[in-house]
């Protein structure tokens, strides 16, 4: 090789190579455009106490959450209370929400990323708009897709395609370099009322006497003291003790799942319940099954008030008399306030899992203790 040929080598090196390192800063910058959001708040300036509204939309539904007097409410369920914890979560994420991920995304894939405007075509993401006292909007973000991550180590039928480990969000203004991916799946981000409603209800407990049903169908249990056994009020056939703890419990751990949007209940078969408590507090409930679903639907009244003090049972000693008065005077103003609110509850008609209230619908007949038929009580291994 002479020393022409040399020299032209070595040009030609330099060339690529001038293109090779062209090539790489090219790359290098469209990485750190595209990665330029890493890391950054998604909202900086946002402050949740400045957010007094909180809009929620998908393809089917929508949800507004509002805030008045320092109080949220869901305005789409008559303005029933809504869960604090579950609103002040949700902004809590809001406002520390990082990306982790930026992608360059044309408007095209919108779609597969779940992100399109809920209205504007197939694939809709769930909107998010804050409002501030004055109704001005401090924040419009679409959340699409959640993205999993694979966790080989988790046995959960559920996790064989990945766990929820973040989102894809579209940014305000839309365009290729604002779909990001933030780190938290937002699993509260949803336009079901169900989720952020105040789940805070009636608790009937201490009840002397159970009443269901009306006319020839109508059965009645009581009990004299608050641990004596059940009995039927009237009527023949021994009650099974089972069944009639189950009836009553299930007053006690009444959990809906909605709020309805009809103001009451009416209709031929409305079944009537009537709970008598030793606190002089008696709740009369309605419910009837939904025409378009599984459910019921529930509403009840509260009246009467728990008395200002208290009678003694029988053979009470005076110590015993003097001390449970006055753990009684302790909870009577706690035992008040919750009337109060009960009563406040009473407003509204209620969406009940069958299965929450089944228990207190059920026959006279399937309340009564069968007798054994010959041959039930016989055992043993065949011979």
């Amino acid at each position: 090789m002479n020393r022409k040929q040399f020299l032209m080598m070595l040009a030609a090196v330099a060339i690529l190579g001038g293109a090779g390192l062209a090539m790489f800063w090219q790359d290098l910058a469209g990485y750190k455009e595209s990665g330029a959001k890493i890391g950054a708040k998604v909202l900086p300036n946002l402050k949740a106490a400045d957010a007094t509204e909180i809009r929620l939309k998908d393809a089917k539904r929508e949800l507004t959450l509002v805030s008045k007097n320092g109080s949220w409410s869901v305005k789409e369920r008559g303005n029933y209370p809504a869960d604090v914890g579950e609103v002040s979560e949700l902004l809590a994420k809001l406002v520390e929400a990082k990306v982790v991920q930026s992608e360059t995304v044309g408007a095209s894939l919108y779609p597969r990323l779940e992100l399109m405007e809920p209205g504007k075509g197939e694939g809709a993401g769930t909107q998010l708009t804050l409002k501030d006292k004055a109704g001005k909007e401090i924040a419009n973000l679409i959340f699409g897709k959640v993205s999993l991550k694979k966790d080989p180590g988790n046995p959960l039928p559920n996790a064989v395609d990945g766990v929820p480990a973040g989102r894809y969000m579209l940014l305000p203004g839309g365009g290729p370099n604002n779909v990001v991916v933030v780190s938290d799946p937002f699993a509260n981000v949803e336009a079901r009322a169900g989720r952020f409603l105040a789940k805070n209800f009636f608790k009937a407990d201490r009840i002397k006497t159970l009443t269901v049903g009306e006319g020839a169908n109508q059965w009645k249990i009581t009990r004299e003291l608050e641990y004596s056994q059940w009995k039927f009020f009237t009527g023949a056939g021994q009650l099974d003790p089972s069944m009639a703890v189950a009836a009553v419990n299930a007053l006690g751990q009444l959990a809906f799942s909605d709020v309805s949007t009809q103001n009451k209940i009416e209709g031929d078969d409305v079944k009537v319940i009537v709970a008598e408590t030793f606190d002089n507090l008696t709740y009369t409930i309605k419910a009837a099954k939904q025409k378009d679903g599984p459910d019921y639907l529930f509403n009840f009244v509260l009246t009467g008030a728990p008395p200002k003090t208290r009678t003694p049972e029988k053979d009470e000693k005076p110590d015993e008399v003097k001390r449970r008065a006055e753990e009684y005077e302790k909870s009577l103003k706690l035992l008040e306030a919750r009337v109060e609110f009960e009563k406040i509850l009473g407003q509204w008609v209620y969406v009940m899992p069958a299965k929450a209230i089944e228990p207190l619908l059920k026959d006279r007949s399937q309340l009564v203790i069968q007798p054994r038929k010959p041959g039930d009580d016989k055992g043993g291994l065949p011979g």
